[in-house]
């Protein structure tokens, strides 16, 4: 799943949005994961990749999730993780929601979601074997 992560958040650096990369992955799931689990079920899902990702990251104890599942803090000057922890801390969120993800509604579901959001992204060599947190 740490590749997958790395891949999506890659795919939005090269977008050079101002906004940090995971919090545009994030935002940009919200409205098909919400569709497919209601605005409530995503911002658990989300809440709790959070709690997971601040235990190996503590700079993301700052964030929360709003209940629209709005991921927020991370653009606040007191809530930015330290800019070492801002790239992996990205990863690590994306990776345990990723992870969560494909645990609920299956690996092959998770990749073509992803696909629906991210057409030209190449995922068909993605191996999730290797288990699904990190």
């Amino acid at each position: 799943m740490r590749e997958f992560a790395e891949r999506l958040i890659a795919q939005e650096m090269a977008q050079k949005s101002p906004e940090p990369a995971a919090l545009v992955v994030c935002e940009r799931l919200r409205a098909p994961l919400a569709t497919l689990m209601g605005t409530v079920g995503f911002a658990a899902l989300l809440s709790r990749a959070l709690s997971l990702a601040t235990t190996e990251i503590p700079g993301l104890r700052a964030l929360h999730v709003d209940a629209d599942g709005a991921l927020q803090g991370w653009t606040e000057r007191k809530a930015r993780p330290l800019p070492d922890e801002s790239f992996e801390g990205g990863v690590t969120l994306l990776a345990h929601l990723l992870g969560l993800l494909a645990t609920f509604i299956g690996e092959n579901l998770t990749l073509r979601l992803v696909q629906e959001v991210w057409p030209k992204l190449a995922l068909d060599d993605l191996d999730f074997s290797e288990g699904s947190g990190k």
